[in-house]
């Protein structure tokens, strides 16, 4: 029984990493061909870095995958610390609920409703100026872009964040920070002093999270952007629309040792974490 157990973990494994493991190994491919590795070489790479509209797409996509990363992490926090704090279970449910709706949601569902609401406050806006004689050929196309993916990705990035923190603000004792208010400290002070150091492995796991969903998104970016601003996922999916250049495989093979590292750097901050609180919790325990 072990060893068909054994057995079954090992095709599913298979089946969920030989796709990434064919990608990797065929951007080494010296020759133009998916059925034959002639030998190894870093050719398709040397080729990636002399692509500049790839870096020019790469830096879109860091750019945005920080900026959203980090307001969805602080809106998130912030969230998660309401969601705690409220005091009737079922205002906790409902925000709960509603706080995961957008993560149940088909991301082209996501893609498509930004892409309205966005068209339509363009639309508004032009109305406006026109009512009011500022404009009368207004062209909001130049709105969409950086901001509107800024907005999309945010949001989007918001429920795994509120996901990863408020299991913290339950875990955590909520003794310190009734101590802290006797002694004196702010609802503010109490926060950044009592509360967040006890959360802070929640946040950066939401924080990575955000930043390697931000990272990847396709669908959502593919709704709200602009031809002035592409990112890489954009980028590689119109250069393997009609044509597959093996230099998209060698940035391919870079985007998954990178998401890797980061979620190998996740785990080990949340293992970090765990370990410090259970040793807080055995000094404690000793004390007494």
């Amino acid at each position: 029984m072990k060893f068909l157990s054994k057995c079954y973990i090992f095709i599913i494994f298979a089946i969920l990493y030989a796709p990434i493991f064919v990608v990797v190994l065929f951007s080494f491919n010296e020759s133009e061909s998916l059925s034959n590795f002639s030998g190894f070489s870093l050719y398709w790479y040397q080729e990636l870095f002399r692509d500049g509209d790839a870096f020019s797409a790469l830096k879109n996509s860091l750019l945005l995958a920080v900026s959203s990363s980090a307001l969805a992490t602080v809106i998130g926090t912030f969230a998660a610390l309401g969601i705690a704090r409220a005091r009737k279970k079922w205002t906790k449910q409902i925000m709960e609920s509603v706080a995961n709706i957008p993560m149940m949601n088909p991301d082209i569902v996501t893609g498509v409703s930004m892409m309205l609401l966005f068209v339509g406050f363009v639309s508004l806006l032009g109305w406006l100026l026109r009512v009011l004689n500022l404009s009368q050929n207004f062209d909001g196309s130049y709105l969409f872009g950086f901001w509107t993916m800024l907005i999309a990705h945010t949001t989007f990035n918001l429920p795994y964040v509120i996901l990863s923190v408020l299991p913290k603000f339950r875990q955590m004792d909520k003794n310190l920070t009734e101590a802290a208010l006797d002694l004196g400290c702010t609802p503010l002070q109490t926060f950044f002093r009592v509360e967040l150091p006890s959360i802070l492995p929640g946040v950066l796991s939401g924080l990575m999270m955000s930043f390697t969903l931000s990272l990847d998104d396709f669908v959502i970016s593919h709704f709200v952007s602009s031809p002035d601003f592409k990112t890489l996922p954009l980028y590689i999916y119109t250069q393997t629309a009609h044509e597959v250049k093996f230099s998209m495989y060698a940035l391919c093979a870079l985007m998954i040792v990178v998401i890797a590292g980061l979620l190998l750097t996740v785990n080990l901050a949340g293992s970090i974490g765990e370990r410090k609180q259970r040793k807080d919790a055995h000094a404690k325990g000793g004390s007494k």
